[in-house]
């Protein structure tokens, strides 16, 4: 068994270039923050990490001028 937690947001999307690059340390991608934000491109590839140490999953699924929806999924024990 898992849970599953999803976020899903209405903005701009993202290309099937830039998912490529989410989840690696220090990269940028094409497409702006909407709020004009700093990234330094650690967030995500923290936070698959974080993931992937409690045996889980970290995933995106966008579509360019569609949004994004970001879920990960973690086993659960008894």
């Amino acid at each position: 068994k898992t849970a599953k937690f999803s976020v899903r947001d209405q903005g701009p999307g993202i290309s099937p270039e830039d998912q490529d690059k989410l989840f690696k340390h220090f990269q940028k991608l094409n497409t702006q923050p909407t709020g004009d934000e700093p990234s330094h491109g650690l967030g995500l590839a923290i936070a698959k990490k974080l993931v992937e140490a409690h045996r889980g999953k970290l995933s995106v699924e966008s579509r360019v001028g569609s949004g994004s929806t970001f879920s990960f999924e973690l086993p659960i024990e008894r």
